[in-house]
């Protein structure tokens, strides 16, 4: 398949961050003179002095981890047009798209994400698209048929015309008509296009909106039918296959949610196509980039070692993105510094979407078995893969490393086979979900997969091109955004504290030492919450009490506080600003931060000690997709676009009491300044900032405390956390008697 040249199919660049390495060891050092200062004056301010510096160990620990991230900066630039003089043929792709909820996200948009993963420029005969459908909807099956009827203008057109945006509701949206100038060919073929587009979305809006006549769903119960397996295109000339499933699901089977679905997806697709690459991506996120594909194989036939390469990881960005990202959810310099960075040690985590995995590696082979032909007996290959015959025998043919995996008849003559392994059953007394395909055990099953790669000695590969490869739609509102974080760091909990840790994985396998610092820092957000809450409740307390855990104003102490504070906000301003974005885009998101941290996060916490202790159990909640609000004539609508959101959810009551509790310190820190001067007073100017600074990082609470409808804090939200700010005043007054 590969032939040998001496151009490169890929560059890897190291990244200059002299500077900004130099900032953070500066920040780092000032961290340990804080707890240095601390330790010193112990004995002389007691309990408050212990919480801070119990607290800025954490933070100091934290901010180790991200230096270690941070530390060798890496990009990697695929040479597409070098492609075809080193490959002489493509390898086949099998693409997964996942789906749970036609409610929340909306099939428009799903068919969109199919749309354009068909028009994608890769020959269409070694592609094969599968939409996995974990809600048995009949809306989103219906939405599927009449997408597979568009596709066949469509993806023509835009292979035709070399069309830069292969989804359609994107496209049409940048391009209201094409011009004069334009040949009458297309300007006719576009107002055709358009047309049937139009006609889709009237379809599926008209669906939603009644009972979906289906013989296949007629007597089908979301929680409980068997296996629903339907080839919509096959083997058509200029389009890829195109495959819809819906997996078996019994109430008394466990179906471990989205990495139980990838599961089916991959035996499916192993009986079916068997393609050595996997491309999965989420329901909404589209393809922006047409050359992806040919990206992600420059990568994996430009390394030396396949060990070097299990997954290409592109990064997650999104479309008509809110200004200034109000939620703190578009994680542009997440991706921008970390992930670059986590791509100079081991590689990228994977990310659950946009990622490209060679299949052998997902059945558990590892970097060092090159092939297993004849190696694993027909018990061996039951074990690890199930009873189905076809499938062992598509199994085997990936991990001996045949240059192809061609099917015997077409993809009709596999459905009934493929209904057998896509049943609820079928996994028992298998290595599914522990050895083979994505892991089981966590709600962020997309991280603990590829610890379990990273752990046997794989790498991985982060890819930026310029134009964004995949472009998604973020949680537009506050519960979507904070139930999001929630989940992620709850499913991170529960990796940390289970068999399968990284720490673990350094120990008894092959993940590099920095490599496991970078998983802890991302592991321990959950546990960030504590020391975050406390410290955002120390100065209140102290002013309460009448105590200090900040050096007076006259010590010269007071500079290492403020140094790093006024650092550590310019370096991390500095680094919105260094991308492009604004001012406000960064205070936005140190706001979120603070908010999610003392909020979601903590929820986390919450959700893992109940389970660690047996009382429940940890659910997997979706995420509403929105679409683009562009096309929304409501003026009013628009304008309050980007606001938060509030419901009665208690996963406000904590930010709400943090509020209270500080607005209250600062009252009681202004009276006491009016009847005091300023030698008498025992209350510090630094904790009197910090109360300001908290409650500026909780404005969103505050304007919530006097917003209306769904833009205010409900006001059993606001009892509660009014009782709880009472209970921490008298905490506050006992711990001063006592």
């Amino acid at each position: 398949m590969a032939i040998k040249s001496t151009l490169p199919l890929y560059e890897r660049v190291h990244l200059k961050n002299s500077i900004p390495r130099a900032v953070e060891l500066l920040i780092l050092s000032l961290l340990i003179s804080l707890l240095a200062y601390h330790l010193i004056s112990l004995k002389q301010h007691g309990i408050p002095t212990l919480l801070a510096f119990l607290c800025e160990s954490c933070f100091a620990f934290c901010w180790i981890l991200v230096i270690n991230c941070k530390w060798n900066q890496v990009k990697y630039i695929p040479y597409t047009d070098r492609l075809s003089k080193v490959v002489s043929e493509l390898p086949a792709v099998d693409i997964f798209v996942t789906t749970a909820d036609a409610e929340l996200e909306p099939p428009i948009l799903t068919m969109n994400t199919v749309l354009s993963l068909l028009a994608v420029d890769y020959p269409p005969q070694k592609l094969s698209c599968y939409l996995s459908d974990d809600g048995a909807s009949p809306l989103t099956y219906y939405s599927l048929v009449e997408t597979s009827k568009f596709a066949r203008i469509w993806v023509p057109f835009c292979k035709k015309y070399e069309i830069s945006i292969r989804a359609p509701f994107r496209y049409f949206s940048s391009c209201s008509k094409p011009s004069e100038d334009n040949p009458f060919e297309f300007r006719q073929e576009w107002k055709t296009v358009k047309d049937k587009y139009d006609m889709l979305c009237q379809k599926i809006e008209a669906a939603s909106q009644t009972n979906v006549p289906s013989e296949v769903f007629s007597k089908v119960d979301k929680k409980n039918h068997p296996s629903i397996l339907k080839v919509m295109i096959e083997e058509e000339e200029g389009l890829p296959n195109l495959v819809y499933i819906s997996r078996e699901k019994r109430p008394k089977h466990p179906h471990h949610f989205k990495a139980g679905a990838m599961n089916v997806l991959t035996r499916v697709s192993g009986l079916m196509t068997n393609a050595p690459f996997i491309l999965n991506v989420d329901c909404d996120m589209h393809v922006n980039d047409p050359q992806v594909i040919l990206r992600a194989m420059c990568i994996f036939f430009g390394v030396e070692n396949e060990k070097d390469c299990a997954f290409v990881q592109f990064p997650q960005q999104f479309y008509d993105g809110l200004n200034d990202d109000p939620f703190g959810n578009q994680m542009v310099v997440l991706f921008k510094y970390m992930a670059q960075g986590l791509a100079g040690i081991q590689g990228p985590f994977y990310g659950g979407t946009n990622c490209f995995h060679r299949r052998k590696v997902i059945y558990g082979l590892l970097p060092f078995h090159k092939a297993t032909a004849g190696k694993l007996t027909d018990e061996d290959l039951e074990k690890r893969f199930g009873k189905s015959n076809k499938l062992k025998e598509s199994a085997e043919q990936i991990l001996s490393a045949s240059p192809h995996s061609q099917r015997q008849g077409g993809l009709s003559s596999s459905v009934e086979a493929a209904k057998l392994v896509a049943g609820c059953a079928y996994e028992h007394d298998t290595c599914w979900g522990t050895e083979v395909g994505w892991k089981y055990g966590s709600a962020t099953e997309d991280i603990l997969t590829g610890l379990g790669i990273q752990e046997k000695g794989w790498r991985s590969i982060y890819c930026t091109p310029d134009s964004p490869a995949f472009l998604g739609c973020a949680p537009s509102c506050g519960p979507s955004t904070m139930i999001q974080t929630k989940r992620w760091a709850t499913g991170l909990l529960e990796i940390l504290f289970s068999s399968r840790s990284p720490i673990i994985s350094t120990i008894n396998g092959n993940l590099q030492f920095r490599q496991c610092l970078a998983y802890m820092w991302v592991l321990i957000w959950g546990l960030r919450s504590i020391p975050e809450l406390v410290y955002s409740l120390l100065p209140a307390y102290c002013i309460i009490t009448h105590s200090h855990f900040l050096p007076k104003v006259n010590e010269p102490a007071i500079l290492i506080p403020v140094t790093i504070c006024v650092t550590y906000n310019l370096y991390t301003l500095s680094e919105y600003l260094r991308i492009g974005l604004s001012t406000r885009a960064w205070w936005n998101n140190q706001r979120m931060a603070r908010t999610n941290c003392t909020s979601s996060w903590l929820f986390a916490c919450f959700s893992i000690f109940l389970k660690l202790i047996g009382l429940s159990q940890t659910a997997f909640e979706v995420t509403q997709k929105n679409q683009s609000q562009d096309d929304d004539g409501d003026d009013q609508k628009n304008k309050n676009y980007g606001k938060f959101t509030f419901n009665e959810s208690p996963i406000f009551i904590p930010g709400t009491t943090i509020l209270l509790v500080n607005l209250t310190a600062l009252a009681v820190g202004v009276v006491d300044f009016r009847h005091t001067s300023y030698d008498e007073s025992d209350v510090g100017v630094g904790e009197i900032i910090c109360c300001l600074w908290v409650v500026l990082y909780f404005s969103i609470f505050l304007k919530g405390l006097f917003g209306k409808g769904k833009y205010g804090l409900p006001s059993t939200t606001i009892f509660k956390s009014g009782v709880m700010a009472l209970c921490f005043m008298h905490f506050c007054k006992w711990s001063v008697k006592t």
